[in-house]
């Protein structure tokens, strides 16, 4: 049976999009840890993160770094940070996270935004995603 992250890239489920090449793709968390908290993962359905191919790990490394640079030009903190965590859904995903403070990087705090919030910031880093 198809992930949840699956039936987002498959656009059975609706989500705020960022970035999509041929293999990844790019969203808005909607339980943020901050505002601009983005999952990027593979469109190869994997469970865990080092069961993927080298080619594929190290391309959703690439991508995600250029999600994270676009991000920065977007959204003001101090730095983006990365986790891999993976217990939540069954589908490789990286947690690119804007950070203010550490409890950005705890999962404990979280935002609230507006659906309105939510697509005019995917726009906004969208339009930096080179």
């Amino acid at each position: 049976m198809a992930t949840l992250f699956t039936k987002i890239i498959n656009g059975d489920i609706p989500s705020y999009k960022v970035a999509e090449t041929e293999d990844f793709y790019a969203f808005l968390d909607i339980n943020p840890n901050s505002k601009g908290h983005t999952l990027c993962i593979p469109k190869k359905e994997v469970d865990k993160i080092f069961d993927l191919d080298e080619a594929t790990y190290m391309g959703l490394m690439q991508f995600s770094r250029r999600v994270a640079l676009a991000i920065e030009k977007v959204v003001p903190c101090q730095r983006v940070g990365m986790a891999v965590i993976g217990l939540e859904v069954p589908h490789v995903h990286v947690h690119l996270i804007p950070l203010h403070n550490m409890e950005n990087a705890r999962f404990t705090h979280k935002e609230q935004l507006a659906p309105e919030e939510f697509k005019t910031l995917a726009a906004k880093i969208a339009e930096h995603f080179i």
